[in-house]
């Protein structure tokens, strides 16, 4: 993948959103691809690991009331299992597998895109 050029990392992770989310809107799809591309975490992952997680916390951020927890002081973890049910709609109004709480862990690398 490392020969892989940035339109072609694009169109794979593009793809994969497709796949991994069917109804997901258009400008939600914008975004959730520049998330995906823009966190370094990320850069390596398989397109459809760099989309699912991308999604994952796109919605999270943008759907529930995750950031507002975390600004009232509830650490991670407490705030990721407050929001998960708000997180699985939005994932099913997508079309896209939930979130079962024990895979919460896992799908942290999205979260940070800036680190």
């Amino acid at each position: 993948m490392d020969h892989e050029t940035a339109p072609d990392r694009r169109s794979a992770v593009a793809g994969a959103l497709t796949r991994l989310a069917p109804r997901l809107p258009p400008f939600e799809a914008g975004a959730v691809l520049d998330r995906a591309l823009a966190s370094p975490g990320l850069r390596k992952a398989a397109p459809e690991t760099a989309g699912r997680l991308a999604l994952v916390a796109y919605a999270r951020h943008i759907f529930t009331e995750y950031d507002d927890l975390l600004a009232d002081g509830y650490d991670r973890d407490s705030a990721r299992h407050f929001v998960l049910d708000a997180l699985n709609e939005t994932l099913a109004a997508w079309g896209a597998s939930p979130v079962p709480e024990e895979a919460q862990e896992a799908e942290e690398e999205a979260d940070n895109p800036d680190e």
